[in-house]
């Protein structure tokens, strides 16, 4: 898993071996939510269009845009408002603007209750309208009357045209029917340029924006929703916890596979076995409320070993350990002496070790030694043929396997073989012929506490 590329199976074996805790974690991430939302009350937005006639180019309408959500247009509506304590400078972060298809600028307020977004959207919309218009009439009088002067100057100069037209020669001479023609051009020429000069003035685009209609009251809370956060907090703590599984598993050196535990050790797989898991089994240290906690979330199991192949029944259980013994007697010459090494502290094995020496039945005659793994040290080699290795796959690294292989050469063993050992759930198996546990700790020999034989 270190090394291997994550996939899909890994995933589902997250899922499948540890849906507990992801379940749990899940239901904390949902509180989280509920309580953020608790803690940051809902927000309501409404929106607001102003309609800007005529031709507007883009760069145009952002200006627009930052009139709309100007420091003066804020404090006219936060004036306007006349709510105690709400300056523009709080309103400001409760505003935006944005342009949108058709020359429209829509205004968007937020606030903690509908009708007071509403409130906002529409003044900040009203303001915005009288101060563009204000801007388009100026503070300049002569500027202001330039427009209308020069229209009332067109009018003079259509009158102009007509008396001139009047006075011509009525006749219908090639020179006087040219006059007539040219000063027709002319007036048609002047009222075009004055209706592009309309079209074209700022002041009268400006004077004509709209406002289109009250801004509708919200119906519903602005994300992110109560709803939101509470799928949202369940959802991060679930893929959190998918993730912590992933990263806890690469940083993880210990060996889950049987290739890697053999070349470890140097030696075969002499076969896979299974023991029940039982409440009984559990070390002391791991009992009490701590223990009852991490048996009722799923997480007392590993999920980054492979299945083991379980037994279907318990009859097929001591069948599997005969095998292993079949083969420990076609390996070995007579006498068959073992020493069955359990590394210590890893319960699983111990308790193989023990049926496997009530299934021997003496043929091998086998000693159980418990040795530690931070100090490994094995019995010196007396009449055994070799050494037994029985351990749980993924408890042990490479070190710590390796350790144990280097003490049972110094004691001058040969390793002839492991193995490996996995659990079952005790409700999952049942027959009459289970032997009982109570054969170990007659068994058992600490390796590390003499350095001759046990």
């Amino acid at each position: 898993m270190s090394e291997d590329t994550i996939r899909l199976a890994t995933i589902g074996r997250i899922l499948r071996r540890r849906w507990r805790i992801l379940a749990t974690l899940a239901v904390v991430g949902a509180l989280v939510g509920y309580g953020a939302s608790v803690v940051f009350p809902p927000r309501y937005t409404a929106s607001a269009s102003v309609l800007l006639p005529g031709q507007w180019e883009e760069r145009e309408l952002l200006t627009q845009v930052d009139i709309a959500t100007s420091s003066t247009v804020i404090d006219r509506a936060a004036a306007e408002l006349g709510r105690p304590g709400v300056s523009g400078a709080e309103l400001r972060d409760q505003v935006s603007a944005e342009a949108a298809d058709g020359n429209i600028i829509k205004i968007s307020g937020t606030a903690d209750t509908p009708e007071r977004a509403q409130q906002l959207s529409d003044q900040v919309a009203r303001q915005f309208v009288a101060f563009a218009a204000r801007i388009a009439g100026g503070t300049d009088s002569e500027a202001a009357t330039a427009p209308e002067t020069l229209r009332q100057q067109v009018e003079e100069t259509n009158r102009r045209i007509t008396d001139l037209a009047k006075a011509a020669d009525p006749g219908k001479s090639v020179e006087s029917v040219q006059a007539r023609t040219s000063l027709e051009k002319l007036r048609t020429s002047l009222e075009e340029a004055m209706t592009k000069l309309d079209q074209a003035d700022p002041a009268s685009t400006l004077a004509g924006m709209v406002v289109m209609g009250p801004a509708a009251r919200p119906t519903g809370e602005a994300p992110p929703t109560r709803m939101q956060l509470i799928v949202g907090g369940a959802l991060l703590f679930f893929l959190f916890a998918v993730i912590g599984h992933l990263a806890a598993a690469r940083m993880n050196r210990r060996l889950r596979t049987e290739p890697e535990i053999a070349a470890a050790l140097g030696s075969a797989l002499l076969g896979t076995v299974d023991v029940p898991a039982e409440r009984r089994a559990h070390r002391p240290e791991e009992s009490g409320t701590r223990a009852s906690i991490r048996r009722l979330l799923g997480i007392d199991t590993r999920w980054d070993v492979p299945a083991p192949q379980r037994s279907v029944d318990e009859a097929g259980r001591q069948i599997r350990y005969r095998r292993v013994c079949a083969r420990l007697r076609d390996q070995l010459p007579s006498p068959r002496r073992l020493l069955a090494v359990v590394p210590d502290g890893d319960e699983i094995a111990r308790r193989a070790a023990a049926q496997l020496v009530a299934e021997a039945k003496g043929d091998p005659l086998l000693r159980v030694v418990e040795v530690s793994v931070d100090r490994p040290m094995v019995p010196d080699r007396d009449t055994e043929s070799g050494v037994l290795v029985v351990l749980s796959a993924g408890s042990w690294t490479v070190q710590e396997l390796a350790g144990i292989a280097e003490a049972c050469a110094d004691g001058g063993h040969e390793v002839v073989g492991f193995l490996v050992a996995g659990t079952v759930r005790a409700g999952e198996t049942r027959s009459a012929g289970r032997p009982p546990d109570s054969a170990s700790p007659a068994l058992a020999v600490r390796g590390h506490s003499t350095g001759g034989s046990a």
